[in-house]
């Protein structure tokens, strides 16, 4: 049943849920709570004003808030972007530290944000990002904060990265074959990668979750290889299927591999079964829940069976844009209206507006369909 649908989304989609609230207005106390639950937020906000919500016209709040940090890359993946790399945003476009932390208080504080994801590009080419990640975990009430990387610089750096406040982290890692690696990525680091694993292990960054993108004809047929590997090392592994956010504008769904075929490939080397309790605790999360000899595997049918109605992200571009879907065709611009002057009340008016406007769907299987105008390193996972 998608959250649109649900009874605790009241009445038709959005009512009641475009204005601001205070604490006691039961429905959508149970829905903050529910979210600080499920990111592990403990404690109570300091509500000292109305606090209001990140919703969308179809019942939908978000409280997970993907930042990019940067566009930049250290990778050059074929899925990505081109091999020549893409033109970078200039230093002045994009968000300080202090205009960063600020976006992200009135996002914590009054709009029901419980979870912060870094991305980017790549997140540890952030020079300042142990910096940063202690001060967002500073704030009040303080979020869970993760991090999706490709590893490269990892293994120096997720201890002191764990130590400043880090709880989580994801791992793109498509091939355990060096050869492979080159292809995909344009670059000889596998074995930076996989220490930077170690590392995050090591660091206590658990469950280390590690996301592989399946490519047909290149890495298709490591499928059952992948898993076993995770089993060994004590990793929960991802599988995603691959979406259109290449900016060669190459995707196609009949070369995707999809879910069912991931699952079949895995099925017939290792005993995969669903996982009993997926359907009970799944929620907004994206993975379906497998199990091989007790070990969680995850297929993310990004595609193929989109979890859109159960959507509760939002994202913030390094250069201070609100996407309200990682497929959005428009964005609404923070930075322009914070370093414009704007008070925390105007911040906030403008990001509750830009989710109004959140679709039902990524809309793929739509033959209107268009792909965003930023490609993914732009965006942000």
């Amino acid at each position: 049943m998608s959250r649109s649908s649900r009874p605790d989304a009241g009445g038709s989609p959005g009512e009641g849920l475009t204005g601001s609230y205070t604490s006691g207005t039961p429905r959508l106390d149970r829905v903050y709570q529910d979210s600080q639950a499920r990111a592990g937020v403990t404690g109570q906000p300091e509500v000292t004003s109305p606090i209001r919500v990140l919703a969308d016209r179809h019942g939908r709040i978000a409280t997970d808030l993907r930042v990019s940090l940067t566009d930049r890359c250290n990778l050059r993946c074929s899925y990505c972007m081109p091999a020549e790399g893409l033109p970078w945003m200039p230093h002045d476009e994009v968000l300080s530290n202090d205009e960063l932390l600020r976006l992200l208080r009135v996002g914590v504080r009054d709009l029901g944000i419980t979870t912060i994801r870094l991305t980017g590009g790549e997140p540890l080419l952030r020079p300042d990002l142990t910096t940063l990640i202690a001060r967002i975990a500073e704030l009040n009430p303080r979020p869970q904060i993760a991090m999706t990387t490709n590893g490269i610089g990892l293994a120096a750096r997720a201890g002191e990265l764990a130590e400043a406040g880090l709880n989580r982290i994801n791992i793109s890692l498509d091939t355990l074959n060096p050869d492979t690696f080159t292809t995909l990525t344009r670059r000889r680091r596998l074995p930076d990668v996989l220490a930077g694993i170690d590392a995050a292990l090591a660091a206590g960054l658990t469950p280390v979750k590690v996301n592989s993108v399946l490519l047909r004809g290149v890495n298709d047929h490591e499928a059952p290889d992948l898993v076993a590997w995770a089993i060994r090392t004590g990793v929960q592994l991802r599988f995603i299927e691959q979406m259109p956010l290449d900016p060669q504008k190459g995707w196609s769904r009949d070369r995707m591999v999809t879910a069912d075929e991931i699952r079949e490939r895995v099925a017939a080397v290792h005993p995969l079964v669903a996982d009993p309790a997926d359907a009970a605790r799944r929620g907004s999360a994206p993975a379906e829940l497998y199990r091989v000899d007790g070990h969680p595997i995850g297929i993310i049918a990004s595609v193929t069976r989109p979890f859109c109605g159960d959507c509760d992200r939002v994202r913030l571009t390094s250069d201070g844009q609100v996407r309200n879907c990682l497929f959005a065709r428009e964005e609404s611009d923070l930075r322009a209206t914070l370093r414009g002057g704007a008070s925390d009340r105007q911040i906030a008016d403008q990001w509750v507006a830009a989710m109004l406007t959140k679709r039902p769907g990524h809309g793929i299987d739509d033959p209107t369909f268009l792909q965003p105008d930023r490609p993914m390193s732009a965006i942000g996972g």
